[in-house]
């Protein structure tokens, strides 16, 4: 698979480089969390809200809006699923990383995509980057095997318990509307059937399920 970087021309349709900002305590503290063989996500940790940088990055990348600084650790080099939010999303990347990436524009009229459409992007240790609203994503990937650590920067209460019930796939797992695609506050999923997602989700994901190494 061909992996392009983040400072490239290409990635200006994904996302952005954050320049602005000063992420080298958040950073240290990143290598200080735990990196697993699998995969671990936790919304928010007090540790790194505590950070001057979270305040800086309220006040200056979400224009003062709430948010969480939580991490995606472990290791991992498939694409599994393609999730997106109703804003952007930051990613700092305390190791090096891969970002797999696609275009919500590519969806079709039926929730499915075609993972063919799929772009990878490495993010080096120390870079964070805006992976826009329009971009659809999923955890990263490590580079050659190595595990990652990555911060990431939602607004306030994202990827937390719905608590209201939606729309139901139907009989034969295809989507009703989008809003059958909710699985948390803020996060809509199209999954791959090879992905090991929780029973109901649902699996739009057409085509390999795509290995960074291959």
């Amino acid at each position: 698979m061909q992996i392009l970087s983040v400072f490239d021309d290409e990635f200006r349709k994904y996302g952005r480089v954050v320049e602005n900002v000063d992420f080298t305590e958040l950073v240290e503290a990143m290598k200080k969390t735990p990196c697993p063989d699998g995969v671990v996500y936790e919304p928010s940790i007090a540790e790194l809200e505590a950070l001057p940088v979270a305040k800086e990055l309220s006040r200056v990348t979400y224009g003062e809006m709430p948010i969480q600084l939580g991490y995606c650790n472990g290791h991992n080099s498939l694409l599994n699923a393609l999730e997106y939010h109703r804003d952007s999303e930051i990613n700092v990347a305390a190791t090096d990383a891969i970002l797999m990436l696609g275009l919500l524009a590519d969806v079709e009229k039926d929730f499915t995509y075609d993972t063919a459409k799929v772009k990878a992007f490495k993010v080096p240790a120390g870079t964070a980057v805006e992976v826009f609203a329009t971009t659809m994503h999923y955890a990263p990937c490590g580079v050659d095997g190595n595990g990652f650590q990555v911060t990431i920067v939602l607004p306030k209460g994202t990827n937390y318990d719905l608590k209201t019930e939606h729309a139901k796939l139907n009989a034969d797992g295809s989507a009703p509307n989008e809003d059958a695609l909710l699985t948390a506050v803020n996060k809509w999923l199209i999954g791959h059937k090879e992905g090991g997602l929780a029973e109901g989700s649902f699996l739009g994901l057409k085509g390999k399920n795509l290995n960074v190494n291959e």
